[in-house]
């Protein structure tokens, strides 16, 4: 538990930086690929990301055949800070395992994991460049600055158990941590995530999520990710693609295929997913720096208020003032 506490000092040193709001005018959501983006959903805001899945998995050696389905869901609340998010990870199957002689019905949490991540790099923080009123070419020419990534950093603990069949015996609570980084060109975006997961446990497991996403239009997107993990138990790689469809600012729903390259097992998924968000607290704000807090920006929002309705009450009394000395004076 260390490194979960050292990530998080490191985490709040970067804190003094300036820093603009994480909240975006549309969902921002991590379905339906796996990986996890680098950016909160916004202070006060609660996101629900869930789906269902199919699954089928033959294995050529062991001679076992599984079937099952399953449910997930991902809770993310936004809460201190604009770039600190605290996320639940949940997910439940029930499958049906099959060898050349028995048959055996499982069901319990494939995952479940509480953890918090925090945005401690923006390379767009602070920059707003003036644009070339003279050169189209100048102000669309490739700049080096694109390619440097948003920086986050995530930490939690696996909560399952050692009677849970989808673990081992002696798994117990173990510590997940992830470095994650994001890029942002245009219409496409590129999340990529390194993962060390179940720390404290005979078999920890290291791995990578890289996903690719574009942007078709302003209510479609599609997808395509890899995922690579390696333990001293089993290694593999997934691939997935997909698509999502954006129902209003604040819903989404998705379908995506996974898969992947090897029979030991060979494994297929397809599942539908869907994404809400509910923002009815938030309020806009700014992080100025160092000692800032919410309630001086909205102290000063008041101020600035009050100060254009004094405004706005002189100019009327004025307007008034110069009506009655233009009207002429009734007769006797």
């Amino acid at each position: 538990m260390k490194f979960v506490s050292t990530l998080f000092t490191v985490a709040l040193l970067f804190a003094v930086q300036h820093a603009q709001a994480q909240y975006t005018d549309q969902i921002n959501t991590n379905r339906p690929g796996k990986s996890m983006g680098a950016f909160a959903v916004g202070l006060s805001i609660f996101q629900v990301e869930t789906g269902i899945y199919g699954i089928k998995e033959e294995h050529s050696v062991l001679n076992t055949e599984t079937k099952g389905l399953g449910g997930e869901i991902s809770i993310r609340y936004g809460a201190f800070l604009e770039e600190l998010e605290f996320i639940a990870d949940f997910q439940y199957q029930f499958d049906q395992q099959e060898d050349l002689i028995y048959t055996y019905n499982r069901n319990d949490f494939r995952q479940a994991t509480i953890g918090a991540k925090y945005l401690v790099y923006d390379p767009d923080r602070g920059y707003d460049p003036e644009p070339n009123l003279y050169s189209w070419k100048a102000n669309h020419k490739f700049k080096w600055r694109n390619i440097i990534p948003a920086i986050s950093f995530y930490a939690g603990a696996n909560l399952i158990g050692g009677n849970n069949p989808y673990t081992f015996p002696e798994d117990h609570v173990s510590v997940k941590a992830m470095a994650i980084l994001q890029n942002h060109w245009g219409k496409w975006v590129w999340v990529n995530n390194i993962i060390a997961d179940k720390f404290l446990t005979d078999y920890p497991n290291f791995g990578y999520i890289s996903t690719l996403t574009r942007g078709f239009n302003e209510k479609w997107s599609g997808f395509a990710e890899l995922q690579g993990y390696k333990s001293d138990f089993y290694a593999d790689i997934v691939g997935r693609v997909g698509t999502a469809h954006l129902l209003n600012d604040v819903m989404q729903i998705d379908a995506s295929v996974s898969g992947n390259f090897k029979d030991t097992p060979s494994i297929l998924y397809a599942g539908l997913g869907f994404s809400w968000r509910f923002d009815a607290n938030y309020r806009d704000i700014v992080i100025g720096g160092k000692g800032s807090r919410e309630d001086e920006y909205n102290e000063e929002q008041k101020k600035d208020k009050e100060k254009k309705d004094k405004e706005r009450e002189e100019r009327k009394k004025k307007r008034e003032q110069r009506l009655d000395e233009v009207q002429p004076e009734e007769e006797d």
